[in-house]
């Protein structure tokens, strides 16, 4: 056991150890920085702290100019931060050598302050000052000045357009054209985007501070040089300047180099735009155009025949502009490089893309339907799927995945089909160049309408299975006025495509989506997520019982209370027809509201004492456990509840005992769609019934207002028995 346990530890020890360096080279060397604050350092190691900031301003202007986004150098704003503390620590660290060692000579403060003061300003103090002038007004008013206006204004920007981009990405994902872990990693580039022009708002203030500090340090410098040599070293005046007043000039300007690189590495930052290429790609192809050349040669050649101007610089200026305009016309009149050709794919290959379709739901049509997707003409149809799909994406709770239209040979001119996962589910015909009136029950005359002055094909809406007429479009006001629901053919496939999807909505779901589901309500409710999955409901197990929730008509379009109702069955079973009943349950205010508005009461069917026992008393599946309704009993009820519905006037409820739900909900699921089966244990207390009829009683009995609870009613409240 001690081997054991000491085995992943002593593992963890490593690479803990081999991770070390990398974790601990930022705090190192942000403690190296107040060492060089604090402490006294020979001139050598000043010289190579001062190779090395030079090294990392070249390199940070390098990396800035290669970046294809700004994003792409995201770290820009703590790496302008470091820098600004290295250089302002070496120049506290320079200051104290010259103002220590400075009487001794150049040298004393190391030879790259010397070579600065001598070389790059001929040794004249005067010329190193107006130099550093020149430097830090180039510096302090043109580049940081207007990189910290970019800086500002990007940032407003950006700030500004954050809740449009985030709606963009939400619409995109409600419209099936990105995945969840697309939208993630879009939110967190938008995020990045605004946290980044944020920090370099802020970041453009260093470069200023860093300037402004630059021109204090050169004035304390000159001013103590003044005084200690000559208090301290009994120099005279012009010694003392000399001395002094050249090693603070050369050590400004040391500092003031590598300070205007990040300056225009930070410009170069925040005035980049994103593009497919880094900026010298993207500059050198937008001056690649021949048309901007030839104004540029004709205008140089012009300044330079003027007799005052220098000719020969001019003229060969103007040749040279000449030849780019020359080399960059012949490179565009030459044809553009023939793409490279494929290989050619050998007659007996066979992928799994040819033999396979990963489209879940496909929409077939005959070749006297494709108009109806054609972009050239509109393509209605295209686009009411496409609304369809984004409403039962906001219904359901989950984004459906993509439909696909193709042609079918093999149907019919004028019909159409929709299979999912291969399987046929639906199937009709249109008449594309007419409109369907339909018959809705608002028409005052009757079948076959000819008082009505109407005449057209006699059918029946595919989607409600209301008579109808397949009429012209200029009988389209008359039949709406004698009270028709007139649609066009589009609109009556996209209906009844709807309709089926409906009724196959749990098949739509799958892992996937679930997924997709679980990572989006994690960032919201993290305990939640955690108290089902993936302990004690494995993804599977979590698909299968979400399935069929949304088969006995729940939706997931707010999961919160769903999740919340199944982690807290989940403490007292995890059977899973137990788990869907307790849900079911809990939800039943949800179930009812499908067919009855607040405040009304729900039209309720029950079952005859008699019947309903013999149900449960009957056959049972072996496999399931639930009870077999015989054919003829089935028939009875199905046909009994269709005249109910008939008469009611719309949809209503079945309620039933728990243990016989599952098996009616069965029955009566694609036979009987306007009817919600409930048990008893489903229908809240708070809910007000009419029972209007029971089903299998002998002798029918008048209506009964009832209020049905799953405690025993009142003695005095009478229920159809």
């Amino acid at each position: 056991m001690s081997g054991a346990s000491t085995a992943p530890s002593a593992g963890s020890l490593i690479d803990s150890l081999r991770g070390a360096p990398a974790a601990m080279a930022l705090p190192v060397g942000i403690f190296a920085l107040f060492v060089l604050m604090v402490l006294p350092i020979p001139p050598l190691l000043l010289d190579m702290f001062f190779v090395l900031n030079i090294a990392i301003a070249v390199a940070v202007l390098m990396v800035a100019l290669n970046a294809r986004t700004p994003l792409d150098f995201s770290s820009f704003p703590s790496v302008l931060l470091f820098a600004t503390l290295l250089r302002l620590a070496l120049n506290v660290a320079s200051t104290r050598i010259v103002l220590v060692n400075g009487h001794e000579g150049g040298a004393a403060a190391g030879e790259i302050i010397q070579s600065f003061g001598q070389f790059l300003v001929g040794g004249n103090f005067a010329v190193g000052l107006f130099v550093f002038c020149i430097l830090l007004i180039i510096n302090m008013i043109v580049i940081t000045k207007g990189a910290g206006r970019v800086s500002e204004v990007s940032a407003r920007f950006v700030l500004d357009a954050l809740p449009g981009k985030q709606m963009a990405i939400d619409a995109d994902i409600a419209a099936g054209l990105i995945t969840a872990e697309e939208a993630r990693e879009r939110r967190r580039e938008v995020t990045v985007e605004a946290d980044f022009y944020g920090s370099m708002d802020g970041a453009s203030k260093f470069v200023k501070g860093d300037a402004i500090a630059a021109l204090l340090i050169l004035a304390v410098n000159i001013i103590a040089g003044f005084a200690l040599g000559m208090i301290s070293h009994g120099l005279s005046a012009g010694e003392a300047g000399e001395l002094y007043v050249t090693l603070a000039v050369g050590d400004a300007l040391v500092a003031q180099v590598p300070a205007l690189l990040l300056s225009i590495a930070a410009a170069a930052i925040v005035t980049r735009v994103a593009d497919k290429s880094d900026l010298t790609g993207q500059i050198g192809g937008q001056f690649s155009d021949p048309r901007g050349w030839l104004p540029v040669a004709v205008i140089l050649l012009a300044i330079g025949t003027v007799p005052a101007m220098p000719q020969a610089i001019f003229l060969p200026a103007a040749g040279i502009a000449g030849a780019i305009w020359w080399a960059l016309r012949q490179r565009a009149a030459q044809p553009d490089a023939p793409e490279p050709v494929e290989d050619e794919v050998s007659p007996d290959r066979i992928d799994i893309a040819d033999v396979s379709d990963a489209t879940l739901v496909t929409v077939e049509l005959g070749y006297g339907l494709v108009h109806l997707v054609d972009e050239a003409k509109g393509a209605p149809l295209l686009t009411r799927i496409t609304g369809i799909r984004k409403q039962l994406s906001g219904d359901l709770g989950f984004v459906l995945p993509q439909f696909r239209i193709r042609d079918s040979l093999d149907s019919a001119a004028n019909s159409y089909s929709v299979t999912m996962g291969g399987v046929v589910i639906a199937h009709g015909w249109v008449r594309p160049a007419r409109l369907l009136a339909i018959d809705t029950g608002e028409v005052r005359g009757a079948s076959p309408y000819a008082e009505l002055g109407l005449s057209g094909e006699p059918t029946r809406d595919p989607s409600f299975d209301c008579p109808a007429l397949w009429i012209e479009p200029g009988a389209r006001d008359h039949a709406v006025a004698e009270g028709f629901l007139v649609v066009d053919p589009s609109t009556v496939i996209a209906t009844h495509i709807n309709q089926e999807l409906l009724s196959h909505a749990n098949e739509l779901l799958g892992p996937e989506e679930v997924r997709a589901l679980l990572d989006e309500l994690k960032d919201r409710s993290p305990a939640l997520i955690e108290a089902v999955h993936p302990d004690p409901l494995s993804l599977a197990a979590l698909t299968r019982i979400l399935r069929a929730l949304i088969a006995d008509g729940l939706t997931i379009g707010h999961p919160q209370p769903l999740f919340t109702s199944l982690a807290l069955a989940l403490q007292r079973t995890q059977d899973f027809d137990a788990l869907v009943d307790a849900v079911r349950a809990d939800l039943g205010a949800q179930l009812i509201a499908r067919i009855c508005s607040p405040g009304e009461r729900l039209k309720v069917l029950t079952l005859d004492a008699g019947l309903e026992s013999a149900i449960l008393g009957g056959m049972v599946d072996p496999a399931t456990g639930q009870p077999l309704i015989e054919p003829d009993c089935g028939a009875m009820i199905v046909d009994a509840v269709n005249a109910s519905i008939d008469e009611a006037g719309g949809a209503l409820a079945l309620v039933v005992q728990p243990p016989a739900r599952r098996a009616i909900a069965a029955l009566l699921r694609q036979r009987v769609r306007r009817c919600l089966v409930l048990s008893i244990a489903e229908l809240p207390a708070t809910q007000p019934v009419e029972v209007i009829g029971v089903i299998g009683a002998e002798k029918a009995e008048p209506p009964v207002q009832a209020q049905l609870s799953a405690a025993t009613p009142p003695a005095s409240e009478q229920v159809a028995a």
